[in-house]
């Protein structure tokens, strides 16, 4: 079975950019749509009906939800560190998963080892087989390995929180992913374009990821990031993160 997996962080809960969000979803015609800053369920469900995607779930405050084609077998929210920060658990018809990720936001070194707790708190409570195809995708709110920061292209408060770091951020939540048996999708299939995904008015950073295990990762079939379409860069702050996949 193919899968074509949209990973989006709508901004903010999307309210008032419903139609222009729901222009970038049914372009690119996706069976499931994994959701960040999804805090508005009304929001949520007006995009579900709007693509025409009858399964749906969001809850009031959390960040993470998803809307989608295929058949969901049952979905949970497990929490982490903080309230609305948890991830998501999706499980599709025939067991497959797929976990939504939003980790903590800001550039700095203290909220990096926050966000390496919120994946080592995720990794640990996530037990598969060897046989068990899953994935993770959302926002990670961090970079990879060997990938910059241009610290002048942040708001100048951000940039005193890099200043109060030691001046350099030291990235490792990505590298961590990696470390557990994972591969980067994106990277895995283009191995010197940038990917920017955020801002969408001066893309500088990739800070949307799809991860799989490496045993599965001839399963992947394509993955990248949307830039192009009349709405795309009214929808959100970020670009969306597609990926096509054999589950």
């Amino acid at each position: 079975m193919s899968l074509k997996l949209l990973s989006y962080n709508i901004q903010h809960g999307g309210a008032g950019r419903e139609t222009q969000l729901a222009s970038v979803i049914r372009e690119c015609a996706p069976d499931l749509v994994v959701l960040q800053e999804a805090t508005r369920p009304s929001v949520v469900e007006r995009l579900a009906s709007e693509v025409g995607m009858p399964t749906w779930a969001a809850r009031e405050g959390d960040s993470v939800g998803f809307i989608s084609r295929v058949p969901v077998e049952r979905c949970e929210w497990h929490p982490l560190i903080r309230q609305g920060r948890g991830f998501m658990e999706i499980v599709l018809g025939g067991g497959a998963r797929v976990y939504g990720v939003h980790l903590s936001a800001v550039h700095s070194n203290w909220t990096e080892r926050r966000r390496r707790r919120e994946l080592d708190l995720m990794l640990k409570s996530v037990a598969h087989g060897p046989e068990d195809f899953h994935v993770f995708v959302g926002d990670f709110n961090t970079l990879a390995p060997g990938e910059m920061l241009d610290v002048r292209k942040l708001p100048p408060r951000l940039r005193a929180l890099v200043w109060l770091s030691g001046g350099r951020v030291r990235y490792v939540t990505i590298q961590t992913m990696l470390d557990a048996g994972y591969v980067d999708g994106y990277r895995l299939l283009h191995a010197s374009d940038a990917g920017y995904t955020f801002p969408v008015w001066d893309p500088h950073v990739r800070l949307d990821f799809a991860f799989l295990p490496a045993r599965f990762s001839e399963r992947l079939e394509a993955c990248r990031v949307l830039t192009e379409g009349a709405t795309v860069r009214s929808a959100s702050d970020h670009f969306p993160l597609l990926a096509h996949l054999m589950i």
